[in-house]
């Protein structure tokens, strides 16, 4: 494959791979709330846990760290408080969790420390001896290479269904203006599988306020899909294929550990004569199996105009719409000397220049899903054609408001912040005065 083929193939998966816009003006508009209810009775299935984790010495909240409950596939992840809500089952016989963070020392926690309160629970840092860590300089690409060679016996080589839960929210300048949120069923290949992955939605929600999108209907496509195309093990021709990686100028980075084990930091970004716009960012690989645990990377913006092509759908005649960030996290979990995808967040910055408009329009969209259970598949279930949800979803065109209280209190969420708590209440009162 030529360069000319390569980038043409990389800029087709990037518009379709990543969060595609509809932007226009919005006829017949409906604005749904949502209450969540945490009087669900007496007879609960479960028991919470909630907690906060920090930085030791610091005292500074950890964004999204790992909460797992010891010898089960249960687990969350902080929110960007650091805080966290673990639902543990009663028939479950999980007596502590792990908390694990990227250059910190896992922490165990037993279940009764908790005590009914929130427990903060402070990590340390791991010290690194880079000494000790055996790499070679001169050849990071060949690491990378090594990485993705080895995905079907580092990655889980079972069919498994996990279950998940998704948020997204877009904000105009501070202020939150949409929320979305779902469960959903993820039917997952194995990593060495080429069939991709299913998704079924069981169960979303949403809260807008239409008035401070100014009258502009701001939709995120591809909802929980997205997040699953991120999975660069799974799917690493969305970001490097073995022809791709000439593209990349690959360096590492100060090593870093987690429990105690090595993790190469590999940095990577376009080549100078590069001009599509292509990524940027720092892969992080576990030293004893080549495993990738997480990447952290960006959208090259320099090129405004070709990133805007790549990414907008459908836009107003007289408005300009740029974007500034796009930002990938992804992370992975060992089980059993397995590793499999967790969570996946996007980070996207937009602005919308109107004609003969003093003021520019400002927007922050974030999207994350979180693996909070799963199991293998045993019976090699399937979703039928109906069942599953389409990479072209519209999450809040398919979520209701907040019609079903009881059933989110079983499943395991990620805590919102306080500020999406409080403009969720903002705009309740605005919609019942509205109504």
């Amino acid at each position: 494959m030529d360069k000319k083929s390569i980038l043409f193939y990389q800029k087709y998966l990037t518009a379709f791979l990543f969060i595609i816009f509809l932007i226009g003006h919005s006829i017949n508009i409906k604005a749904y709330t949502y209450l969540q209810d945490t009087n669900t009775g007496d007879n609960l299935s479960y028991k919470e846990y909630n907690g906060i984790v920090l930085d030791k010495e610091s005292n500074r909240p950890l964004i999204s760290a790992s909460v797992s409950l010891n010898e089960t596939n249960i687990s969350t992840v902080t929110n960007d408080e650091g805080e966290f809500l673990l639902k543990v089952p009663n028939n479950v016989s999980g007596s502590g969790i792990t908390v694990s963070f990227l250059g910190y020392r896992d922490k165990m926690v037993a279940l009764s420390d908790f005590k009914g309160k929130k427990l903060k629970i402070k990590l340390n840092l791991s010290v690194t001896e880079l000494s000790e860590v055996n790499i070679d300089p001169r050849d990071p690409e060949a690491l990378i290479r090594e990485v993705l060679k080895r995905k079907g016996s580092n990655y889980l080589n079972d069919k498994t269904i996990m279950t998940a839960f998704y948020r997204e929210t877009i904000k105009k300048r501070r202020s939150y203006v949409s929320l979305s949120e779902a469960v959903v069923d993820v039917y997952k290949n194995p990593y060495s599988s080429p069939k991709t992955d299913a998704i079924k939605l069981y169960k979303a929600r949403k809260s807008a306020d239409y008035k401070k999108l100014d009258t502009l209907t701001l939709k995120l496509q591809g909802g929980p899909a997205t997040s699953l195309y991120i999975d660069v093990m799974k799917n690493p021709e969305n970001v490097f294929t073995q022809e791709m990686l000439k593209l990349y100028e690959f360096s590492f980075d100060k090593s870093t550990k987690v429990n105690d084990r090595y993790i190469y930091v590999l940095k990577f970004k376009q080549r100078h004569y590069v001009k599509e716009p292509l990524y940027f960012g720092k892969l992080y690989i576990d030293a004893e199996t080549l495993a990738m645990t997480k990447a952290i990377f960006s959208l090259n913006m320099e090129d405004k105009e070709e990133v805007s092509r790549m990414f907008v759908k459908k836009k107003p005649i007289n408005a300009k719409v740029y974007f500034t960030e796009a930002t990938y996290n992804i992370h992975y979990r060992q089980k059993d000397g397995k590793w499999y995808y967790s969570y996946g967040r996007i980070d996207l910055a937009v602005k919308i220049n109107w004609k003969k408009k003093l003021f520019n329009s400002n927007y922050r969209l974030n999207v994350e899903m979180a693996v909070t259970d799963w199991k293998k598949n045993i019976n090699n279930e399937t979703l039928k054609p109906k069942d599953r949800l389409k990479s072209s979803v519209v999450l809040s065109d398919q979520a209701s408001g907040f019609s079903d209280p009881r059933f989110w209190g079983e499943y395991n969420v990620i805590e919102p912040e306080k500020s999406i708590e409080s403009a969720i209440k903002k705009i309740q009162k605005q919609l019942r005065k509205i109504n």
